[in-house]
């Protein structure tokens, strides 16, 4: 299901989150497409780079920044940020701006770590040798958030050329579960072209995202709109 709307209106401007999407369109155009492959090879993270198995064009405190404004294909970067459209405006309005963006950043920061862990315990050299890139780690810790934050909310979507109307509960959970799944057999990152999808990253984002969002709520620093519900308006 392609997500379009969650039905619910911000109650303030998500400057962070447009700009976030902006910027990773602005990579894509301006740096990633005039030469493809050399640029994905170059400010792409590598996990080998962490246990010092390879030497990767960045090192790795750098990578794992850059990329998380890389992506392999129109459809790569389209789909990523559809969902970050979608839910990322909400999850900024119950975070604030200035902790949403620190969030963002976390949330990419541990989907690399859940990823590079799992290939350099369990993959071969090779598979540490392959170019992780995406916003798709950080856009699952947003994700994670939500769930937790707007669980009520419906989200309206195409199954296919169907239109279809779901909980955000059941949509985002059924996407974690498929990722948790997919991670038992697809577990090294993505590959220059889109080849590989790093499940990992997704799970660990998620999860993180889930986290940070129930600590800071019970602990009264997030706000997410009441009776989300009862709002229906489409966005």
């Amino acid at each position: 299901m392609i997500p379009l709307s969650d039905g619910l209106n911000a109650r303030r401007f998500p400057f962070v989150n447009i700009a976030l999407i902006v910027a990773n369109f602005a990579v894509w155009l301006f740096y990633e497409l005039p030469h493809l492959q050399s640029s994905i090879l170059h400010a792409s993270f590598y996990p080998c780079s962490v246990n010092g198995s390879c030497h990767a064009p960045e090192p790795w405190w750098i990578s794992w920044i850059t990329s998380m404004f890389l992506h392999g294909s129109w459809g790569h970067i389209l789909g990523n940020m559809i969902f970050l459209v979608v839910f990322g405006k909400n999850v900024e309005d119950a975070f604030g701006h200035a902790r949403y963006l620190v969030f963002y950043f976390a949330g990419g920061f541990v989907a690399t770590a859940t990823q590079t862990a799992m290939t350099l315990l369990f993959g071969s050299a090779g598979d540490s040798r392959i170019p992780n890139l995406g916003a798709s780690g950080a856009i699952a810790a947003v994700l994670g958030a939500y769930f937790v934050l707007y669980p009520q909310s419906k989200v309206f979507g195409l199954l296919g050329i169907w239109p279809v109307r779901v909980s955000a509960w059941f949509f985002l959970g059924f996407w974690f579960l498929y990722q948790l799944f997919e991670a038992n057999f697809g577990l090294f990152g993505s590959s220059a072209n889109g080849g590989g999808v790093a499940f990992f990253a997704h799970v660990g984002g998620f999860v993180f995202g889930a986290l940070v969002a129930k600590v800071l709520t019970d602990a009264g620093r997030v706000t997410p709109q009441e009776n989300s519900s009862a709002l229906g308006a489409l966005t």
